[in-house]
């Protein structure tokens, strides 16, 4: 019965999620990389993109994705100049902490503005079209999805040539290797950093535009549940390598979608638990991440 349900309108809508869980992974991986640094104040970067398209759902799109745009970068790069900067010397613990803090400083502030007009929550209206379905060989696909994976694999791509192609991204793949040698060697710490922020705020943004036109009501606490599914994906993959921790993103996006879409509605409450249960057995398995192989994972991080 429940392969049954398994058809392809809910594979498709599984690959559309496991693509937007593969861009936040990206982003969380790459900081990760360089800093060595697990972000738990990535998700509320995507809520703070999600408000800005909420509170400009008036704009143009264009303006108004700009907008979302340039707020999660000037965010992203304020969070890693007047709090990750002063701290980079610390220990993995504190810097660990500190991003706990930011999360749930981020989530007041958002409650606080959002609270002004005594309710909560903002609906972001300026791409829904892109939740309409369309028609491909008798099969209902929304365009969110098509979308979601062309813009992915655009994504990986573009990101893959500036890490093997420019001389920036090179030199933020040997500080991933070993920061303190790439540093020794004349890598410029700061600019790598700030790339590795940069393009993860970006990241960040996209995310942001995709989860609003499937979850169009924002609240302090939009994208925090699939931020941590994602950090758990990520691990399950492989953190020392950006693309095992992409792959490990992709894997429980998709899988989230599938088991959510064979689970009857009445039970649908049990997709955590499924979830983290797969989660689970792959760690006992597999305590290096499901895709890691070989003693070069340990080395090579991005």
């Amino acid at each position: 019965m429940i392969l049954a349900a398994l058809d392809f309108q809910t594979l498709s809508d599984a690959v559309g999620l496991g693509a937007i869980y593969a861009l936040m992974a990206v982003g969380i991986g790459l900081v990760f990389g360089v800093l060595r640094l697990v972000n738990f104040a990535y998700g509320q970067l995507v809520m703070a993109g999600a408000y800005t398209l909420a509170y400009t759902a008036g704009w143009p799109v264009a303006a108004s994705i700009a907008a979302c745009f340039g707020v999660v970068i000037a965010l992203s790069l304020a969070m890693d100049r007047v709090v990750f900067r002063p701290l980079r010397g610390q220990s993995p613990a504190v810097m660990l902490v500190t991003t706990f803090a930011i999360a749930f400083l981020m989530q007041a502030v958002a409650l606080i503005i959002d609270l002004r007009n005594n309710t909560l929550g903002e609906v972001a209206t300026s791409i829904a079209s892109l939740n309409q379905a369309i028609t491909v060989g008798g099969v209902q696909i929304r365009r969110v999805t098509i979308v979601a994976v062309v813009v992915a694999a655009v994504a990986l791509v573009l990101l893959a040539l500036l890490l093997t192609r420019t001389t920036i991204g090179l030199h933020t793949r040997a500080a991933a290797s070993d920061f303190r040698t790439a540093r020794l060697l004349g890598v410029r710490a700061n600019r790598v950093i700030a790339f590795a922020v940069v393009i993860s705020g970006l990241l960040a943004a996209t995310v942001a535009v995709m989860l609003t036109v499937q979850f169009p009501l924002v609240t302090p606490d939009f994208a925090l549940r699939d931020t941590i599914v994602v950090l758990v994906g990520v691990v399950a993959g492989g953190i020392d390598r950006l693309w095992t921790a992409t792959l490990g993103g992709f894997t429980i996006g998709f899988a989230s979608g599938v088991i959510n879409g064979v689970l009857p509605t009445d039970k649908t409450v049990y997709l955590p638990s499924a979830v983290f249960a797969l989660v689970i057995l792959v760690l006992l398995l597999r305590p290096a991440g499901l895709f890691a192989w070989g003693r070069r994972a340990a080395v090579d991080r991005v």
